[in-house]
C-alpha cells in the first residue's frame, strides 16, 4: 500500500510539472507531419538559380583553380550560377566556398548592398525597393538553428506579402526564406514541440539539458502511471459505480484520465523516451569504425581537375542541349572523371569525359566497385531494389529509387545503399545504429515500411496516438489545476473563504 501510495503521489505531482509539456507535445506533432522548420537547402539555392548557358563558360576548371593558387585540388568543385552569372566554387557547402566567375576569372570577394538587392529579388521574383531591409545583429525566431545562430552581418528582407529573406553580407548567399504559412506552420509543428523558443533554444546547453530531462521525467511519470493504473484495474468489477459493478474505482476526470492511460500509457512513455533519444543523451556505437568511408571513396574519390582536359565544361553543357542544367559537378567513378549534372526539378544526367551522357551507371561495375573496395569481397552480397525497406525509406517518397543495395555480412551487418544514377552512397546502415533506427526513428515516428507503403495509414494510425495523448493530457492538466488548486487552499486557507479573494475551493 505504501509502494502504491508513493508512485501515485510521484505520478501526480510530476504530472503537476509537466501536464502542459505533454500537451504541447501531442497536438504540435500531428503539426510535424506536414510541416517542418523552415530552412534552404542546396536544392532551393539550385532551383532558384538561372540554367547554365554554355555559351557564357569560358574559363576550364583548371584556370579558375589557377586563380585561386589552390593545390591541391580541392575536395567538392561545382559550376553553377551567382548573380546571374557562371561561377566556379571551390570547396564548402553547396552554397559556399571560394567563388571564381567563369567567364571572366574574377574571383568573387565583396557583396555589395546592390548585389544583396539583386540576389534577394532573384530570389523571390519581387523588387527589393518594395522590401523593408534591415541587418539582423540578434538571433531571431528564424535563425536559431545551430547552423545559423553563430552566422554574422545577415541582413533581413521583408516584402508586404509576408515573404522574409535572410542573406548573408560575407557571402552573399541565401540563408534562410520563410513566407507566412511557412511560419505559420513552424508554429504548430516543430517550434512548440522541439521547445524553439528564441530565448531559450539560442542558449545551446540550457535548451538541450531542459528538453533531456524534461522529456526524460515525462517517461518516468507515463511509466509510473501505466503501472499504477494496470495496479488498481479491476476487471472483475470489484467496484462500485452508481450501484454498479466498475473496473476503475474513479468517477470524473480521474476516470477518464485512467482509462486514456490504460490505453494510451505505455505509448506516451515509449514516445517520451524516444524523444529523448532525440536528443543523443547516452554514448553511442555509431560511427565508432570507419568503414563506411571506404566504399564511399571508392565509388567517388577524391577529384584532379587535370583529368577534365578532355572535356570542357562548356562542351559538357553542349551534349546536355535541351535540357536545363543547373549545375554540373566535377565528380569521378572508380577513379575516372565524371561530370555530375543536376537538372530542373532535381533530376541528373552523367557525363563521361570520354562519352556521352547517361542516365546511369552500369550496375554490375558498382557491384564490382564496391567489392573490391571491401574488407571481404567474397562477403558481399548485392542486389537491385525498387521498392523502400526498413532501413531505407521516405514517407514523402523522394529519395531515389531503384538502388543498388550492398551487404558487407560483417560482424555488424553493415548494408550500403548506393544511387547507380550519381555512384552515391544515399543511405547505409549497420547493428551500430540500432538503437537509433528502432528505439529513435521506429518508436517516435512509427516509421515502418508496413505504414509508410500504405499512406495514408501511416497517417491515420499517428493522429489516433497523438489525439489520444492529448486527450490524456487535457484530463492531466484538469487534474492538476484542482490538485493545485486544493494545495492553495490549505496553505492560504483565508483566501478560500467564501467571499474572498483569490480561489474558491469549489471552483478548486
Amino acid at each position: 500500500m505504501m509502494v502504491k501510495k508513493a508512485a501515485i503521489f510521484i505520478h501526480r505531482w510530476i504530472g503537476v510539472a509537466l501536464c502542459v509539456l505533454f500537451l504541447l507535445w501531442f497536438p504540435s506533432a500531428i503539426g510535424m507531419m506536414y510541416w517542418t522548420f523552415p530552412t534552404v537547402t542546396p536544392a532551393d539555392r539550385l532551383e532558384r538559380s538561372l540554367t547554365l548557358d554554355a555559351s557564357t563558360v569560358v574559363l576550364s576548371p583548371q584556370e579558375a583553380a589557377a586563380r585561386l593558387a589552390i593545390s591541391p585540388s580541392p575536395v567538392e568543385t561545382r559550376l553553377n550560377t551567382f548573380d546571374g552569372r557562371p561561377v566556379y566554387r571551390f570547396g564548402g557547402a553547396s552554397g559556399g566556398g571560394r567563388i571564381v566567375y567563369a567567364d571572366t576569372g574574377e574571383e568573387q570577394v565583396e557583396v555589395s548592398r546592390p548585389m544583396m538587392d539583386r540576389l534577394a529579388s532573384a530570389w523571390t521574383g519581387q523588387p527589393a525597393s518594395a522590401a523593408l531591409v534591415a541587418p539582423i545583429r540578434e538571433v531571431d525566431q528564424w535563425t536559431i538553428q545551430a547552423s545559423l545562430r553563430n552566422l554574422r552581418s545577415l541582413w533581413k528582407y521583408s516584402w508586404p506579402n509576408g515573404e522574409q529573406l535572410y542573406i548573408s553580407k560575407s557571402s552573399g548567399e541565401v540563408v534562410q526564406y520563410t513566407t507566412t504559412a511557412s511560419r505559420i506552420g513552424a508554429y504548430l509543428g516543430p517550434i512548440p514541440h522541439w521547445f524553439y523558443f528564441t530565448p531559450l533554444r539560442k542558449h545551446q546547453a540550457w535548451w538541450s539539458a531542459i528538453v533531456i530531462w524534461s522529456s526524460g521525467i515525462a517517461t518516468v511519470a507515463a511509466l509510473l502511471g501505466v503501472v499504477v493504473g494496470v495496479w488498481i484495474y479491476s476487471p472483475s468489477g470489484r467496484y462500485r459505480h452508481a450501484g454498479a459493478p466498475a473496473s476503475i474505482p474513479y468517477r470524473g476526470q480521474k476516470r477518464w484520465h485512467m482509462a486514456l492511460g490504460l490505453v494510451f500509457g505505455l505509448a506516451t512513455a515509449t514516445w517520451a523516451f524516444s524523444g529523448m533519444l532525440s536528443m543523443d543523451p547516452f554514448p553511442s556505437r555509431a560511427g565508432v569504425r570507419g568503414d563506411g568511408p571506404g566504399i564511399a571513396q571508392a565509388l567517388r574519390g577524391r577529384v584532379d581537375m587535370s583529368a577534365f582536359t578532355g572535356k570542357h565544361p562548356r562542351q559538357a553543357l553542349e551534349q546536355l542541349a535541351g535540357r536545363q542544367v543547373k549545375q554540373l559537378e566535377f565528380s569521378s567513378f572508380a577513379g575516372e572523371p565524371i561530370y555530375l549534372a543536376t537538372l530542373a526539378g532535381g533530376r541528373s544526367r552523367l557525363v563521361p569525359v570520354t562519352g556521352d551522357p547517361i542516365a546511369e551507371l552500369d550496375h554490375q561495375r558498382i557491384i564490382d566497385t564496391v567489392r573490391q573496395a571491401a574488407p571481404e569481397p567474397d562477403a558481399v552480397e548485392a542486389r537491385i531494389i525498387d521498392r523502400y525497406d526498413r532501413y531505407y525509406l521516405d514517407r514523402e517518397r523522394q529519395r531515389p529509387l531503384p538502388v543498388i543495395l550492398a551487404l558487407m555480412h560483417d560482424a555488424d551487418h553493415t548494408r550500403y545503399y548506393i544511387d547507380p544514377g550519381t555512384a552515391r552512397v544515399v543511405g547505409s546502415y549497420s547493428d551500430r545504429q540500432w538503437a537509433s533506427r528502432w528505439l529513435y526513428n521506429g518508436l517516435h515516428s512509427l516509421n515502418f515500411p508496413w505504414l509508410y507503403d500504405y499512406r495514408p495509414l501511416w497517417d491515420v494510425v499517428v493522429i489516433t496516438f497523438m489525439l489520444g495523448g492529448t486527450a490524456l493530457s487535457v484530463t492531466s492538466l484538469i487534474l492538476a489545476w484542482r490538485v493545485l488548486g486544493r494545495t492553495l487552499a490549505r496553505v492560504f486557507p483565508e483566501r478560500s473563504a467564501p467571499g474572498g479573494p483569490g480561489i474558491r475551493e469549489d471552483v478548486a
